[in-house]
Order: C-alpha cells, then sequence, then structure tokens
C-alpha cells in the first residue's frame, strides 16, 4: 500500500528548525505567515515579551473578496505593514511559517515591502 506523506506535518518540522533559529525583538520583531486554504494571516510578535504587537488577516470584517488568492495575499501584507509602521515598527524579521517561499506567501512577503517594512 502506498503511504502519502503528511505535508502538514512535514511544514510544521521545517517551521520548528526555522524557529530555532529566528526570533523577534523588540527592535525588530517577527512576521509570522500562516496560510490555510482559505485565508491568509500575518502576526508581527515580540517573542522576548511573547507579545503579539500587529496582526492582519483575509478574515477580517473589512476585507472584502476572497482570501485565498495572491491577491488577498498582498493586502493582507500592505495591512500589515501600515499598521505596524503606525506602531513605530520598521525592521522586522520575515518567518514564512515552513512554507515554500512562493504564491502567497511571496505575495505577503512583497505587499509588506511595498507597505514600508523592511526586511
Amino acid at each position: 500500500m502506498i503511504k502519502r506523506v503528511d505535508s502538514n506535518k512535514q511544514r510544521l518540522k521545517r517551521h520548528k528548525r526555522v524557529r530555532g533559529k529566528i526570533t523577534g525583538t523588540s527592535e525588530r520583531p517577527r512576521l509570522n505567515v500562516f496560510r490555510s486554504k482559505t485565508n491568509i494571516y500575518a502576526q508581527v510578535i515580540d517573542d522576548v515579551n511573547g507579545v503579539t504587537l500587529v496582526s492582519a488577516s483575509s478574515v477580517e470584517k473589512d476585507f472584502e473578496g476572497y482570501g485565498g488568492n495572491a491577491e488577498a495575499a498582498s493586502k493582507v501584507g500592505k495591512a500589515v505593514a501600515e499598521r505596524a509602521k503606525s506602531k513605530g515598527i520598521e525592521n522586522v524579521v520575515f518567518d514564512r511559517g515552513g512554507y515554500i517561499y512562493h504564491g502567497r506567501v511571496q505575495a505577503l512577503a512583497e505587499g509588506a515591502r511595498e507597505g514600508g517594512l523592511q526586511f
């Protein structure tokens, strides 16, 4: 019998390995990405204090359109960058969450860069 690989389990392994190497500080917090089938979420996290500073997602009430495509990811990236800039955050560490830097994750990162975040 052919065994199907659990891709989310592999992603969590990659995410855990990456999280061992990067952390967010109050000077340079971590921009975390979570991608579900129909939505995308982004958080700016200070790991030293264990606090989420800013968040944005495609589930929010003021978000219009389908949340599961690259266009939506770009909007979420711009929104999280705008909110971070209003709190005085300009430099972040990008945490792709174990996902491949392609498609929606890449669109979110480019949207955040367009919004003014540097990473």
